[in-house]
């Protein structure tokens, strides 16, 4: 297969970094732009200084004409406008991280719509794809927590999740709650019941069950560790806990990266890989259902390349078959 020319745009950010580090070994890709306002000008092993040896690139302030795929990692509300300001990109393949594109309502460009990149649900669709929308991190945990059930039509009650993230969900700009002497040794609760990215999943858990009408009660929290999501999703079912192990085991079958065990799931299990673990138990009727990412892979990064193979026809798994860090 022709190498495929990679731009990203916001490269000096948490998931532009890690979006460089998977891309710099995969096989089929050539980085040929790293788009940075900040940094433009700049080495990016200077930078990114673990990157040393691996990359002699500089940041720019714009992206290479020959670029087949644009990777956009911008704070939300951004890539739009970006878009906008350069429309010789709309001809390239765009994967976009922010949440601009991931509603329905808000997906059209060019004439084009973003498909929204969760590979469970609409792989398919992301294969044919020219745009896509990559899933929030927050989403991507719960709704693959959720989305057997939703087939099944099983979302008939009222969902509660709780979700505890590490400090990279709020990206690398300092704030009140990301700084160290407040973060360390500490946990607290944050947008209660109306998280942005409740949205995009009451946008999928409907596309499975035309009868689920936004019952989910999300309570997202702040944990006093570096990256991860665990998310623990609890409502009343009828279904035995082996009927819904064989739901959900036979839902992900296909899933290169999920994963489904009634045993215990813990964050280091999923650090620094683009796998998601989901955990099944059942007391009398209430089923419990813990889903554990790593919220810069499969929760970001991960998944945006994960996208990228399925939209140029490549093995899904392709320069993400990263280690996890046991310790």
């Amino acid at each position: 297969m022709q190498t495929i020319n990679a731009s990203i745009v916001g490269g000096a950010g948490y998931t532009g970094g890690e979006l460089l580090r998977i891309l710099l070994q995969h096989p089929d890709v050539t980085i040929n732009s790293v788009v940075s306002k900040s940094q433009a000008g700049n080495k990016i092993s200077d930078f990114f200084t673990d990157l040393t040896g691996e990359t002699d690139l500089i940041f720019t302030s714009t992206v290479d004409k020959k670029t087949d795929v644009l990777f956009l990692c911008l704070p939300h509300g951004e890539s739009k406008h970006y878009l906008l300001k350069h429309p010789e990109l709309a001809s390239k393949k765009i994967i976009d991280l922010s949440r601009d594109f991931r509603l329905s309502n808000d997906a059209l460009f060019n004439n084009k719509k973003f498909v929204y990149g969760l590979p469970e649900l609409y792989r398919s669709d992301i294969a044919k794809a020219d745009y896509i929308a990559n899933p929030g991190c927050f989403a991507t945990t719960i709704q693959l927590g959720l989305l057997p059930l939703a087939q099944k039509h099983e979302l008939n009650q009222t969902v509660y999740v709780n979700a505890i993230t590490g400090s990279t969900g709020a990206g690398q700009k300092p704030s009140d709650t990301t700084h160290y002497s407040w973060r360390h040794s500490n946990v607290s609760a944050y947008q209660l019941f109306n998280h942005p990215h409740v949205e995009e999943i009451n946008q999928s858990l409907h596309h499975l069950q035309n009868s689920y009408h936004e019952q989910l009660v999300f309570v997202p929290q702040r944990g006093s560790f570096t990256r991860g999501i665990m998310a623990t999703a609890m409502l009343q079912t009828k279904l035995s806990e082996n009927e819904v192990l064989e739901l959900y085991t036979n839902f992900y079958k296909e899933a290169a990266f999920t994963f489904v065990t009634n045993k215990a799931v813990d964050l280091k299990m999923v650090v620094n890989t683009n796998k998601c673990f989901i955990q099944l138990s059942k007391h009398k009727d209430q089923l419990v259902i813990i889903s554990v990412i790593d919220n810069l892979l499969k929760g970001a990064a991960g998944q945006a390349v994960q996208n990228m193979n399925l939209m140029f026809g490549l093995e899904e798994k392709t320069a993400l078959q990263l280690k996890c860090l046991t310790f």
